[in-house]
């Protein structure tokens, strides 16, 4: 009776410690996720090479990409970018801008490099010669960002993957480096753009995801699983089926590629 009474005393105690504890925790849960939210910044590079020297290798659209995607992420209020269009982009310009800009970067927040132009197998052609992959990952390597990605919409651009030699050594590069690459195309395939489109396929769809269409589940923060199966499924869709984009890397499936403010 007297051990009744004394769980009675209690209880209520108990009870409000236990929901004052709980209270606490949800809310530096909460705060530590706004603050997040808040902090993180978008680091961008976007290259788009349409003029290359001489004529026989001049494409349509790569500037345009370049400039969609530089004008995408501007509407995002923190963002650091720069862009590299035609002549411009040359490897030197590259590289220096993704190390001077990247290097800015936060462990939190979001380090991209998007590239439209030619592709070769183990990396892209800029301006005044051949990019590798090994080049651009070191330039990644220096940020000490965790969220780091590249899109490429380039013809056969998933010969990345091959570096020029095994694909295995390739992935495992990618993997060690901690980058996420969005390819728009697989190893044996064209990256389409259509006359009278402003973009190519690919970066239609990736600038289309980017602003919203990805965004499943309404929270304006846009995954990486989220950004591939909207970009992967629009590109097959309106390709017929004759390209294919790639996603591979060391990454989360939750990892954040763009992370819009909440709404007032």
């Amino acid at each position: 009776m007297r051990l009744t009474t004394a769980m009675k005393s209690i209880t209520p105690t108990i009870l409000q410690f236990m929901t004052h504890k709980v209270l606490r925790i949800l809310l530096s849960v909460i705060l530590l996720t706004s603050l997040t939210t808040i902090q993180a910044k978008v680091y961008l590079v976007s290259v788009g090479i349409t003029d290359y020297p001489g004529t026989s290798l001049d494409l349509k659209l790569p500037a345009k990409d370049a400039e969609t995607i530089s004008w995408l992420y501007s509407k995002n209020t923190s963002v650091v970018k720069e862009q590299l269009l035609n002549n411009r982009a040359t490897m030197t310009n590259i590289l220096s801008s993704m190390r001077r800009i990247f290097d800015q970067a936060s462990t939190d927040d979001i380090v991209v490099l998007f590239f439209s132009g030619h592709g070769y197998p183990g990396g892209f052609v800029a301006y005044d010669g051949k990019l590798t992959y090994t080049q651009v990952r070191k330039a990644m390597a220096s940020s000490r960002c965790k969220n780091k990605m590249i899109f490429a919409d380039a013809c056969f651009s998933g010969k990345i993957r091959t570096n020029g030699k095994s694909s295995h050594s390739s992935v495992q590069a990618a993997k060690k480096a901690n980058v996420m690459l969005f390819l728009s195309s697989r190893s044996n395939e064209k990256s389409i753009e259509r006359r009278g489109m402003q973009n190519g396929f690919f970066t239609t769809y990736l600038q289309k995801g980017l602003r919203g269409g990805a965004d499943t589940n309404r929270d304006r923060v846009i995954t990486a699983k989220e950004l591939y199966d909207y970009v992967h499924k629009g590109v097959i869709e309106i390709s017929h089926d004759k390209q294919h984009p790639v996603m591979w890397g060391k990454f989360s499936d939750n990892m954040p590629v763009m992370i819009w403010p909440k709404k007032k």
